[in-house]
């Protein structure tokens, strides 16, 4: 079933002139294609490994790791959904790949509501947080997601920056719908405790490299 196009925070650009004609040369084994494809989408993919790992390092091993992977795997592009849209799905699944063979664990086991939390606005955990878009400038947030504890950030990367339903998210993270809204409805209420605090505005050595390659 094509992919649903991109509703996430942090828009993706439309496809770049010549991208197509280079994914098809790229099928065929040409060097010269495939190096445009890795020009035009280094950055991109780059900065969502960052998002998911938080790691400078790790995230360009992972950034090398995907683009091998791609150049095994283009054969297997049928122009279903973007190319952009494609590749980061490749890319995600790859991280998540890696995180589970650490044994990490990505998500935490809580289904639940903190009982802090009850006493918040209820809203629809699921829904798009207007108060998280458009509210705050594009290196504040980064920095805010930075900051993130990993399992929260990772729903947060899913779900409001590459657009991933809940259903997706779950059965990439092994978990049960309800608790992939949870983590995300818990990750919104932390950003905002986030924005508001002086400290996280502060320039950080993650938030440097997330303003560097964030994606125009």
């Amino acid at each position: 079933m094509p992919t649903k196009p991109n509703s996430g925070l942090f828009k993706r650009n439309t496809p770049i002139a010549g991208e197509a004609e280079a994914i098809e040369l790229a099928k065929q084994g040409d060097p010269d294609a495939f190096s445009q494809l890795y020009a035009l989408h280094k950055r991109r993919v780059y900065t969502l490994c960052l998002r998911m790992l938080g790691n400078v390092s790790e995230a360009e091993d992972m950034t090398q790791e995907a683009f091998l992977h791609l150049f095994r795997k283009i054969g297997s592009f049928r122009g279903e959904s973007a190319f952009s849209t494609w590749l980061h799905r490749l890319t995600v699944n790859l991280v998540l790949m890696q995180l589970r063979k650490k044994g990490l664990q990505l998500v935490s086991l809580e289904e639940t509501i903190n009982p802090g939390e009850e006493d918040t606005p209820r809203r629809d955990f699921g829904s798009r947080d207007a108060q998280l878009a458009g509210s705050v400038d594009r290196v504040t947030l980064e920095r805010a997601v930075a900051a993130l504890p990993p399992g929260y950030r990772m729903v947060f990367v899913l779900h409001d920056v590459e657009g991933f339903e809940h259903n997706e998210i779950a059965t990439m993270l092994e978990c049960s719908t309800g608790n992939s809204k949870s983590q995300l409805h818990k990750a919104r209420l932390k950003l905002r405790e986030l924005l508001h605090s002086p400290e996280q505005r502060a320039p950080v050595e993650a938030a440097a490299s997330f303003k560097k390659e964030a994606v125009q």
